[in-house]
């Protein structure tokens, strides 16, 4: 059998851990702030749809998102908005999506150890969530999300009471991702990185298997393979490091969002 190599050579530096809670909620911040930019530079804003949350380090029954209104690719720092589970804002101004809220907060509460969530109306993610299926495993990067994706066929009308987002929450269970029947795909994660960057490759794999399966037939990964694959990927936090890049990207090129 091949051995498997794990060497400091192969490994990104991992980001060196934050003494307070106020360096933890500007780390949140800047990152969340730069999600927002990222969104904005891969398409998928459209119109006041979609949202990215960042629990609170310290009030971890708070978190922090854009407000409504502003365009992702503008948002700063500055002009984040915390808000508790009440739908409370306690700092910055607003207002805020209610559909987003009535999601984020209750997968907040039903889940502590999910830091952030991201959500949008991503043509790929919408499109593929109209077949109410499962993503297949196709490819080494849909493999991801193979056995760690569900799929919330409750489609009522826009998310506007906080019951639908429970439900949303309760059927994500431990998973990473969901596909929100008719109406497009959610990520989680154990930081803002993860959620984001997840939700940036379960885009990609919607947009993959529509290409495929428009070209001709698919031949899957087998289950063992899909597994061992998706195992590999896991990690202490699966998808952070995918992020890096973009943070490099957006702050070179838009560094005002640190304001």
């Amino acid at each position: 059998m091949n051995q498997i190599i794990r060497n400091e050579k192969f490994q990104l530096r991992a980001e060196p851990p934050r003494a307070t809670f106020e360096e933890e909620r500007l780390y949140r911040k800047r990152r969340l702030a730069a999600s927002y930019r990222i969104f904005a530079l891969k398409g998928y804003d459209l119109g006041l749809a979609g949202h990215i949350t960042a629990r609170d380090p310290e009030f971890t029954d708070r978190f922090w998102v854009a407000p409504l209104g502003p365009w992702f690719g503008h948002i700063r720092v500055s002009d984040l908005v915390q808000v508790d589970h009440g739908g409370n804002i306690l700092v910055g101004e607003g207002p805020i999506n209610q559909a987003g809220f009535a999601i984020h907060s209750e997968i907040h509460k039903a889940h502590p150890d999910i830091i952030s969530a991201a959500h949008s109306h991503s043509v790929y993610g919408k499109a593929w969530s109209t077949l109410g299926r499962l993503l297949d495993p196709i490819s080494q990067d849909s493999c991801f999300f193979y056995d760690n994706h569900v799929l919330f066929d409750d489609f009522t009308g826009i998310v506007l009471d906080t019951s639908e987002g429970a439900r949303i929450a309760a059927a994500l269970g431990d998973k990473r991702a969901a596909i929100l029947q008719n109406h497009g795909i959610l990520t989680v994660g154990k930081s803002v990185e993860s959620a984001v960057a997840s939700y940036i490759a379960l885009e990609n794999a919607c947009e993959t298997q529509l290409l495929a399966e428009a070209a001709g037939t698919i031949k899957p990964i087998r289950p063992e393979v899909a597994r061992h694959t998706s195992e590999q990927m896991r990690g202490v936090d699966p998808g952070a490091f995918g992020f890096r890049p973009l943070w490099e990207r957006i702050l070179r090129e838009q560094p005002d969002f640190l304001e």
